[in-house]
């Protein structure tokens, strides 16, 4: 068995291979990109183990290397730091501490999702993107209003506000012109969003992961995908408290003794799932007696503790849809399993 480090990169990657005592036997550097790679490995008669740092493009080399490799690990980069505060670090040196890790057995690995997941997530993150941009130039559009002096109405963006953003005078032509570009890009932009969600509808209408999580009040379409998206596997978390810790929802700490600090959320994991799941649990404060009166106990009748609260609800609303993907349960408020009672 070979042990196979490898630091990628566009242009050259780094490669050192260990024989079964852990001794170096080829330490080099291949020229091009990472499928000139794939093929100085197919050279190896000898079965071998490879592992290498999460980086852009790393699906689509562990779906090649899956084909050759009689082992693949994938390092998660954020603990490669914490394992190695080294002062001294280039490719090469990256290249020899992940062939150590994967001999040693030591690799903090990340899950690599199949091509459909991880083709599901991007397109989630995309839509994300174009909501973002939208906002964006929404923003830009009532700045232009403002500096114009222009009092706009207060429904500026809905139906009936289309025709008076189209109609309203401006002081100088210039003016006019920005305003028509931007309300160009709003449609350009409310247009690709639509186009994107119908195509997010065909995929969640399939999956009975998004149907399930939709049942929670305030969970829609858009966040039970994410959500979906994200986990993939439920049983790949050993605990439903890992749930939380995989999405950053989690709070920092420092303890020492009898010394326990906690601070901010650790922000680990995607932020886009964060936004929804915050956004889902504000729904849900309003829709159901259940989620209320959690946030209710977590709040303690403290408006300086609300913002501690709906982040506790939304790490909440997390794990509970992490025991419903792993069990296939419904959601069921207190009213429904005291009626059930």
């Amino acid at each position: 068995m070979w042990y196979v480090g490898m630091d990628v990169h566009l242009k050259s990657s780094s490669v050192c291979v260990l024989d079964e005592h852990g001794r170096r036997v080829v330490q080099k550097m291949i020229r091009g990109p990472w499928p000139k790679l794939v093929g100085w490995l197919k050279g190896f008669e000898d079965p071998f183990a490879v592992c290498y740092e999460a980086s852009c493009g790393y699906g689509p080399r562990h779906d090649a290397l899956r084909r050759l490799a009689h082992q693949i690990q994938v390092a998660h980069p954020g603990h490669l730091r914490l394992i190695f505060r080294s002062k001294k670090k280039n490719d090469r040196v990256d290249a020899q501490k992940l062939a150590k890790l994967i001999y040693l057995g030591e690799v903090p690995t990340v899950h690599v999702p199949s091509p459909e997941v991880r083709a599901w997530r991007g397109t989630a993150e995309h839509r994300r993107g174009l909501v973002r941009r939208r906002t964006r130039v929404k923003n830009r559009l009532r700045a232009l209003l403002r500096s114009c002096g222009v009092v706009a109405p207060s429904r500026l963006w809905s139906i009936k506000g289309q025709p008076w953003r189209q109609e309203v005078e401006l002081p100088s032509a210039l003016d006019t012109m920005r305003r028509d570009m931007r309300l160009d890009e709003l449609a350009t932009t409310g247009k690709q969003i639509r186009h994107v969600q119908r195509h997010l509808d065909e995929v969640a209408n399939r999956h009975a992961g998004v149907q399930l999580l939709k049942t929670i009040p305030g969970v829609g379409s858009r966040t039970a995908e994410t959500v979906v998206a994200y986990i993939d596997d439920p049983h790949r978390f050993k605990t439903n408290k890992a749930i939380g810790s995989y999405f950053g929802l989690v709070p920092t700490q420092d303890a020492s003794g009898s010394v326990n600090r906690l601070g901010h959320i650790t922000r680990n994991g995607p932020g886009t799932v964060r936004c929804l799941l915050t956004e889902a649990a504000w729904h849900g404060i309003r829709r159901s007696p259940r989620i209320r009166s959690y946030f209710d106990r977590i709040q303690r009748d403290d408006p300086d503790r609300k913002k501690i609260a709906l982040v506790a609800t939304a790490h909440y609303l997390v794990r509970v849809m992490h025991a419903m993907l792993r069990t296939g349960e419904m959601w069921r408020d207190q009213e429904t399993c005291m009626n059930a009672a």
